[in-house]
């Protein structure tokens, strides 16, 4: 959270306080476009790191008590589009359901990545406040009905104390490749790789070689979405980093291709004000990447957009057509988090997450839609 977004949301609370008519949506369309801010072999082998090992290690190995167990409760949006309640179709997804998620547990929230296992059930996220959480998500047929085994641990530096204590905050990303997870650290303009075979949450992070013009990325519009390709696509191996709103001498959002066979910088063009604030790669090998703006007019609008995996390398500036897009008058709040799943039946099942950066005008939302096209 950036110091403007601190200065808005007391102001904001305030007028909360005097006036009973203040509502959330008043709160988004009021906030700074800065806040908002078969399934293939490959893609199976990239969630290993989301199963807690069999026999977790004993505390006194680690510099930290284990991790804890909280509850969170679960509400379910029954619709999508408050204006039309019938309506399930949205661009090239249709509305499966979702959940607003509520934890007394005080960490709870400002989640700001999500990755799946192949079955769409366990998850591992992260806090922009250096926090990990992991979990299951619980089905009753095809529609979410909440979160069960979910617990909360410090991601950890080097050192095995928390990154916080170092003044790392802004964890804003995610990114799987087997039992390794890498995380982007926004204002410090890091990234930490985790080894889950060791430890799972309570493993260790190292950071690694990025490009220097990644650590000039602006301090809070920096690292905001992580996408390790896989074995068998284009760029296998290559870990593609994405800033929020780190702009080239055009205008448009830089990007990073770290490791591989052809490491570089290249651009995502910038289109109507939109932000990056996460990307997933689909078993097809086409970027879906989850973009946010906001204007005091129109207020805060979120969307997909598909660009072709083959199109990104060094220089290039990519472009993609919008599969979805969704404004106050859907239940949306800042959206962060993306990624997918493909069901027995072969659906793709997009599953979004958003950061409700710690404020009682947000929320914490969990969505699903299934790919149609």
């Amino acid at each position: 959270m950036s110091s403007r977004f601190e200065t808005a949301q007391a102001r904001l609370l305030t007028m909360s306080n005097e006036s009973p008519h203040f509502s959330r949506r008043r709160f988004l369309k009021s906030t700074a476009a800065g806040l908002f801010s078969a399934v293939a072999p490959q893609i199976a082998r990239a969630q290993l790191a989301t199963q807690p090992p069999p026999k977790q290690p004993s505390p006194d190995e680690f510099s930290l008590a284990a991790p804890v167990s909280i509850e969170v409760n679960a509400r379910p949006i029954p619709v999508f589009d408050t204006r039309d309640r019938a309506r399930v179709r949205f661009g090239a997804l249709e509305y499966r359901s979702g959940l607003i998620l509520t934890s007394s547990f005080r960490g709870f929230g400002g989640l700001s990545g999500l990755r799946l296992d192949a079955k769409g059930e366990r998850f591992i996220s992260i806090s922009d406040k250096g926090s990990w959480f992991t979990g299951r998500i619980v089905y009753q047929g095809r529609e979410m009905t909440g979160l069960a085994d979910v617990e909360a641990a410090p991601l950890l530096g080097a050192d095995g104390r928390p990154i916080t204590a170092r003044g790392w905050y802004d964890s804003e990303s995610i990114a799987l490749d087997g039992s390794l997870v890498y995380i982007g650290l926004e204002r410090a303009n890091e990234i930490l790789r985790y080894d889950f075979s060791k430890g799972f949450t309570r493993s260790r992070g190292e950071t690694i070689p990025v490009p220097p013009a990644l650590r000039k990325l602006p301090r809070n519009k920096g690292l905001e979405g992580l996408v390790m390709v896989p074995k068998g696509l284009p760029l296998a191996g290559t870990l593609i980093a994405f800033s929020e709103r780190g702009l080239d001498a055009n205008g448009d959002l830089i990007a990073f291709l770290i490791g591989g066979k052809t490491p570089g910088q290249f651009a995502v063009r910038r289109t109507n004000n939109f932000d990056i604030s996460d990307a997933m790669l689909l078993p097809s090998g086409e970027l879906l990447v989850l973009e946010r703006k906001f204007s005091w007019i129109a207020g805060v609008g979120i969307r997909i957009r598909r660009i072709p995996l083959k199109s990104v390398a060094p220089g290039a500036v990519v472009d993609g057509p919008s599969l979805f897009d969704a404004d106050l008058g859907h239940e949306i709040d800042n959206m962060e988090g993306i990624d997918a799943h493909v069901t027995p039946e072969g659906d793709t099942v997009l599953t979004m997450i958003s950061d409700d950066n710690f404020s009682m005008l947000q929320r914490t939302l969990l969505l699903q839609f299934k790919l149609v096209e």
